[in-house]
């Protein structure tokens, strides 16, 4: 019983590391008032093997939750494709937007660093070569 409430407990608080927002709007206001980067990725959550490595190893990660706390505000554009997991119809009109912004050649995944005016500080096609601690420098 100890080890689920640990487990339970653990997980809460990766979930709720990361300043996670479902759009630009939100990201721009916690992006402004934190003085916080913007880590803008798009993923094909149920269909792009990459994107899934991407979310495990880095979003994921404690190091990355840790870090992102008081210095990020993420932000995923996702495209899943099985419709038991298709998105209501307000966030894919707002992540089709996104893409035609920031993603127009349809790269999966693509990982973007963003200033609060939404200028592209970093940009990773595919997934990240680095370690997760390289990748956490990178976003400094």
């Amino acid at each position: 019983m100890k080890k689920l409430l640990s487990l339970v407990l653990l997980l809460a608080t990766i979930s709720a590391g990361a300043q996670e927002v479902k759009t630009m709007e939100e990201a721009l206001q916690k992006a402004q008032a934190g003085s916080r980067k913007i880590v803008l990725y798009f993923s094909g959550s149920d269909w792009c093997a990459p994107c899934i490595q991407f979310k495990k190893k880095f979003i994921q990660s404690p190091e990355f939750q840790s870090f992102a706390q008081n210095n990020l505000v993420v932000l995923q554009a996702d495209f899943p494709r099985l419709q038991k997991n298709k998105l209501p119809l307000d966030q894919e009109k707002a992540n089709e937007s996104l893409a035609d912004q920031f993603n127009p050649k349809g790269i999966f995944p693509l990982i973007l660093v963003l200033d609060n005016q939404q200028k592209i500080l970093k940009k990773w096609e595919g997934l990240p070569q680095e370690s997760v601690a390289d990748f956490i420098l990178a976003l400094r």
